[in-house]
Order: C-alpha cells, then structure tokens, then sequence
C-alpha cells in the first residue's frame, strides 16, 4: 500500500491517547547529552524533481571504473530478465513465508533454489540460504561440531588460504562457543596447502578439516587428498566453494572417496550485482544424514489431502521456532530476495550457459596473468593451475601502484600485504568473462606506464 503520512491532527490524537504533549516526550528517558542535536550533511528537503538530478549526478559521480577485483566479489554478466523477474511485486515485497497456503510461490522458489544448489554442489540436501558466505562458513563450524560424534575437541583445521574474512567471521562467530581454530600454512611455491602440515596431526582428535576450492590465492587444492586424509582419521570435511567454478570442477559431494561432509559458499556470483559491499547470500548443502544440524530452515515438497502437490516449511530447527537452548543456530532467516535472484539467474544459465560463464572467465583470467606478466617487474607468485584469479608479486610496494591505476580508471586488484605479508609485493587479480581481450591490453599498457612513475621500493 501507499505510504501516507500522519497528518497534525493525527499527531495531536495519538499523544493525547497516550498521555504526552510532544513527540519528544516519548524518549524522556535518553539523557540531554546521549540525543543527537542534528544530522550533519542532510540537506534540506528536496522536492522528486531535485531528488531526481541529485541521484544522477551521484551515480555519474560513481565512473565506470574498469574492475579486476576479486577475492569473494565477482562482477558477471547478468542477463536482463534476472533482476526484471526478481523485483516484480510478488517477490520483491514477499515476506518470509510463514503460513504456507499463502505462500506457496515463495516456497516453491526456495524449493527450486535448494534442489539446484544440491545439485550443483553434488550433496543431499540444501538450506533455504545463509547471510553470505563467511558466516556460513562459522555457521558449518559449529555444525560439524555438532555432527561429529566421535569427536570431542571442536578444533577446526583452517588452512591460510581460506579467504582471511571468513576466517575472521568464524573466529568472531564460533570461538566464544569453544571452537578452536588452528591455521595450516601453505606452500610458499604453489599457494595451496601443504600436506607435510598434516602428519603432525596423526592420531589427535580432530573435530574438521576446511577446504577452500579454488582457496584465496585462485590456486586449485587437491580436494581428493585432503578429504580422503580427513575421513581416515574421523575428521568431517568442511567444503568452501564458488559456485560458478563448480560448473566445471568436481563437486565437493564427490571430493575423495566419501565426499565432503558439509558444503558452503557465497552466492554473489549467481546473478547478485556487485553494490557496494553487498547485501549477498551464502548457501550450506549436506549430507541427509547430518540435516538436523543443519541451521537455519529447509522447504519441503509434499501432497495435500487431495492429493495435489504443496510446500511448506520442513524443518526449523531454530530459536523463532524451538527452545533456545535446542536451536542450532541464530540463524533468523534468509536473503530471500537474492535467493530469488539466483535461481533466476541458474533457470536461465542452465547447466550449458554456467559452464560457457566459468570456462569464459577462466580464459580471460589466464589471458589476463600472460598479459601482466609482459611487464617489466611482475611475475606470477605461485606455479599451477588456477580458476579465475591469480596472485603476482611487483618488484615495488602495490599500495601506490593501485592508486595511480585507479587515478586512470582502472581497478587493478587487491593488495595483499595487509592479508599475507611475508608474501612481500602481492597483488590478487582478477577476471571473469565481462572483460574483453582490449580490457585487458589496457590494463597491461596502464600498468607499464605506471610502473615507470611510481618508484620502486
């Protein structure tokens, strides 16, 4: 419905059915100094005219930067009819879909969405979406504490090549639940984790072990390796993927020879623009067997008693639903409105249209590292095989080589040195199939050019 605002006499009516004569008199208690007395930079009202311009010239304000940016945001081609579809009325304002036989829309979408998950991920069973992918990544943690019986430690193995945000998520998230998270370092020639790090764990009780595939860096892990040696000692496999490589990589649910046990990733790649730092959406697939740990809530398809087909909301095992202390997570709801987008988007990309998309951006990744390395002072950090990021070292401090790129419209990546120092000058680059064969060849000319202004450390 259209928003209408009270008018005075509306006002005046409510207070003196309250008993106060001022609005102000409604927040009495905030002490004097505690209030707020204006809100610097709001300009005065605006009528839609001036709204209008005042917006344009913000978004031409924002440039049409050229991004190689990556490290868990990706920007993708995103066909039209995703987001035409997705904020049409009966999803854009669909509120969570409590009383089915009046959502039976929104429900069939979280269906539809958690089959295509499932199955591009290869395992059982899939939630209806997490926040994003790092707090999905805590919220696996703590499940596989949950579900792995046999242990009694909660130490999670986490390999430094896991995104260092998501590491950070699920130390905030989980430690203060008595998690222990323990890094497992990485080869410093290949950037994947190194296995001789693992015998010294032999024979201790080991709750998981995480596996990011591709892992930070874009490097490839051997997945097979690192779950088998897991499963051989009782360790449940956490698998962090991105969902536009699995189109062409072997799915964690047939990593090793069991499979990963718990699955999760963020789901920004699949239709969910790059804004600004977000909102984006995680997802979490599992085994059958572990679906009762599972946090947040699972949409089911049944029969009614005429026998039509229905769905509704299965299980729920969570704090709005069930006693608190039975919960098995916080975990309040999901990102329903990008959920929707990414089943759109997977509709429309089909099985055939996904793969185009990763092999497309890996080719433009590999174009891309050829391209760079042409330069004087760059190099690649790591040798092997790669998804569609890369890691180069510059033979001077990246910071001030990043700002002159953007000081001529380019993006050039992300600085490593805050993340990874003993990697010295790194710089994480990125590309997916947006950037054309002159896109690249215009970043290589600008980085030459740069490179010879900016002084070397």
């Amino acid at each position: 419905m259209a928003f209408i605002p009270h008018t005075e006499a509306d006002v005046a009516a409510m207070l003196g059915a309250i008993g106060v004569a001022r609005l102000e008199d409604l927040f009495d208690e905030i002490p004097a100094e505690l209030r707020v007395k204006s809100l610097a930079g709001v300009p005065e009202a605006l009528n839609e005219m001036e709204i209008g311009r005042l917006m344009s010239e913000r978004a031409r304000a924002d440039g049409t930067a050229l991004s190689f940016l990556g490290a868990g945001a990706y920007e993708h081609h995103i066909p039209a009819a995703v987001w035409a579809i997705t904020t049409r009325g009966e999803f854009y304002s669909a509120y969570t879909p409590y009383q089915a036989e009046a959502s039976q829309g929104t429900l069939q979408m979280i269906y539809e969405f958690q089959s295509m998950i499932a199955q591009l991920t290869g395992m059982e069973v899939a939630n209806a979406s997490m926040y994003d992918g790092a707090s999905a990544t805590a919220e696996a943690a703590l499940m596989a504490v949950r579900a792995n019986r046999k242990s009694k430690s909660a130490r999670i193995l986490v390999p430094a090549t896991l995104h260092p945000h998501y590491r950070r998520v699920a130390v905030a998230s989980a430690s203060n639940q008595g998690l222990k998270f323990e890094e497992l370092p990485y080869g410093s020639g290949d950037g994947v984790t190194d296995p001789a790090a693992l015998a010294k764990y032999d024979g201790q009780d080991i709750t998981a072990l995480v596996i990011q595939q591709p892992n930070f860096f874009g490097r490839l892990e051997d997945v097979d390796a690192l779950t088998d040696w897991a499963h051989a000692r009782g360790i449940f496999v956490i698998a962090v993927v991105n969902p536009t490589a699995l189109a062409l990589l072997k799915p964690p649910g047939e990593w090793g020879t069991r499979g990963a046990d718990i699955a999760v990733g963020e789901g920004q790649p699949l239709g969910v623009p790059l804004s600004s730092g977000g909102p984006y959406f995680g997802f979490m697939t599992t085994r059958v067997e572990f679906v009762r740990q599972m946090p947040g809530r699972v949409v089911g398809r049944t029969l009614d008693s005429a026998g039509r087909e229905g769905f509704t909301l299965t299980l729920q095992a969570r704090e709005q639903h069930i006693r608190r202390a039975k919960a098995t997570s916080n975990i309040c709801t999901n990102q329903g409105l990008l959920m929707t987008a990414a089943t759109i988007y997977l509709s429309l990309m089909g099985p055939q249209g996904l793969a185009r998309t990763a092999a497309a951006a890996h080719a433009r990744a590999r174009e891309l590292v050829t391209a760079l390395t042409r330069v004087s002072g760059v190099r690649v950090a790591f040798t092997g095989p790669c998804f569609h990021e890369a890691v180069l070292q510059l033979d001077r401090p990246v910071a001030p080589v990043l700002r002159a790129l953007a000081n001529r419209g380019i993006f050039g990546g992300l600085d490593l040195a805050g993340y990874y120092p003993e990697l010295g000058n790194a710089l994480l680059v990125c590309a997916t199939e947006t950037k054309t064969s002159a896109d690249i060849e215009r970043y290589r000319s600008t980085l030459s050019e740069t490179l010879q202004t900016v002084r070397a450390a």
